[in-house]
């Protein structure tokens, strides 16, 4: 069986929602004692255990709590009086949600794309970087951020997107970011953004709703021209605008005024 240490690795490199609970006190007759740990995904499925019974049930519902407030927890149970457990006996938990990086796909691995990848890593975000030119990647690159060298389109219908992922788009054609966003505007993620002049987002933008691609709804949910607005002129300037958006969205109680 894998250690809880390498369960909670696949975890994190794969965005499953899960918590994890740790004894940290505990007295009298208990199942189990301080350091005991579990995980609890959000169905409720769990992996290790704290000692099994009425303890652990109640756990799981307050993990699942964690799990949907992200707010960790210490919580500490009576196992006879509030429990009614045999035991007798009490335990403490430590119930904290297990932080995942946000996954961001950059689409376009030019001066601007791979400078906002080295950025974003160092952010605690999970990089995929995609272009379809052929050497386009260099060692400058790290290797923690996956590269994906084939046409954009394609490498789009091998990725299972989610509500919580970001897409920037920023590569080098104005017809790869207009199919880009076509394709991915449509789904439900956390954040789409495209890089662009006014007049490439009002012309894009009265293309999508004249030929039926999307609607104002979608529409409205790509920011383009993306970043946070700031005077930049470098490509190094305008990723920095860039990922201060991403973190705008990613921390929402804390936005930027």
């Amino acid at each position: 069986m894998e250690s809880i240490y390498s369960e909670l690795l696949r975890i994190e490199q794969n965005g499953i929602p899960a918590a994890l609970c740790t004894i940290i006190e505990s007295g009298g007759s208990t199942p189990r004692k301080e350091g005991t740990k579990m995980i609890i995904y959000s169905d409720r499925a769990i992996f290790g255990t704290i000692g099994g019974g009425s303890l652990e049930m109640m756990v799981i519902e307050d993990a699942i709590k964690i799990i949907q407030t992200n707010q960790s927890s210490i919580i500490s149970y009576n196992l006879k009086q509030d429990l009614e457990m045999t035991c007798g006996g009490m335990a403490t938990v430590f119930i904290e949600p297990i932080v995942i990086k946000s996954r961001l796909f950059i689409f376009g691995a030019g001066h601007i794309g791979s400078f906002l990848a080295k950025l974003a890593q160092m952010l605690n975000f999970s990089v995929t970087l995609i272009d379809e030119r052929q050497g386009i990647f260099n060692q400058s690159i790290s290797t923690d951020i996956t590269q994906i060298n084939e046409p954009y389109l394609e490498a789009i219908q091998k990725i299972d997107f989610t509500v919580k992922d970001f897409v920037c788009v920023v590569t080098h054609k104005h017809e790869n970011d207009k199919q880009i966003i076509a394709k991915l505007a449509k789904k439900e993620l956390a954040y789409i953004g495209m890089i662009g002049s006014k007049n490439k987002v009002a012309d894009l933008s009265k293309q999508f709703l004249e030929e039926g691609v999307l609607n104002q709804n979608e529409i409205s949910r790509i920011d383009w021209p993306m970043g946070i607005r700031i005077n930049c002129q470098t490509p190094e300037e305008i990723a920095v605008s860039i990922l201060a958006k991403l973190v705008d969205v990613r921390t929402p109680n804390k936005r930027i005024k």
